[in-house]
């Protein structure tokens, strides 16, 4: 386990946060989706934007929760420990959080729709979603190298942001806004490459190397990475292209559906009662 979050995915978070700046609802509750690997800073910096709102952190496994919990909170002698508003582990009651943030981590998800179901279940009607992610042009100088030398993909194929946007409506959200930049970063040599790499997460392509390979291997790899550089001759700095999808989406109120017979909770029936009234002022 990594205990400081990857820079990429810092960077990333950074101008996803950018992006709140267009959003007009202001949540008292949100949820921070793993931020050890989405980014320590970057949560900070959406706790700063949302300073009176309580933060509710998801991490999958207990020491990852430890991590973050030993990053975020401050030692009980600051009196900013006193004030700060409620900083909580677990996931919320369902309906009740008004936007989960969850940066860099649909891509990593082994059922990403059963996911956004998740997400879509915690948030409140009007809440909303910002989430960033890995996109199809991910590591293609990579992926060429791989090919060339005749082994399985490096990692697994990255979902295109159209396909985001359908899944997102197929799982309840309204209003989707997708777009998408490509960043290309670069290294000194194979082995800082692949440093970051492995800091990035896991490779879940299926048809990956069953076992561990030799140093014959990796003397291959290394001779192939080396062939990224950006120079006109293949020289210079080896160079990796990202594509970073960002999305967001509300969660609507409920509409009656059309058919015969239709069955509303009350809470859902109280909503659609308060939709229907009319100001006394605009019914002459």
């Amino acid at each position: 386990m990594h205990a400081a979050s990857p820079w990429l995915h810092e960077e990333i978070g950074r101008r996803m946060h950018e992006r709140l700046q267009w959003i007009r609802l202001q949540p008292r509750t949100w949820v921070d989706w793993e931020p050890l690997r989405g980014g320590l800073q970057a949560h900070d910096a959406v706790a700063r934007t949302y300073a009176g709102a309580t933060r509710w952190i998801v991490e999958p496994t207990a020491p990852r929760r430890q991590a973050v919990e030993k990053a975020l909170q401050a030692p009980w002698w600051r009196p900013a420990r006193w004030s700060a508003p409620a900083l909580r582990f677990g996931e919320p009651q369902p309906a009740s959080a008004d936007m989960v943030w969850a940066n860099m981590a649909l891509h990593m998800a082994a059922d990403p729709r059963a996911l956004l179901g998740q997400w879509h279940r915690m948030l409140a009607h009007d809440g909303f979603l910002m989430f960033s992610c890995l996109g199809p042009d991910t590591l293609v100088q990579l992926r060429a190298a791989y090919r060339a030398m005749g082994w399985p993909e490096p990692a697994h194929v990255f979902t295109d942001m159209h396909d985001w946007g359908d899944m997102l409506v197929a799982a309840g959200y309204a209003e989707p806004v997708m777009d998408m930049e490509r960043l290309t970063l670069t290294y000194a040599s194979p082995q800082r490459l692949l440093e970051e790499l492995r800091g990035l997460g896991r490779n879940l392509q299926p048809h990956r190397f069953p076992g561990l390979r030799g140093r014959r291997w990796q003397a291959q790899l290394w001779q192939a990475l080396a062939g990224l550089g950006d120079g006109p001759a293949g020289d210079g700095p080896l160079a990796l292209t990202f594509e970073v999808v960002y999305g967001h989406a509300l969660k609507p109120q409920p509409r009656l559906p059309v058919q015969g017979e239709t069955v509303l909770s009350l809470d859902d029936m109280r909503r659609v009662l308060q939709q229907g009234k009319r100001d006394p002022a605009q019914s002459r």
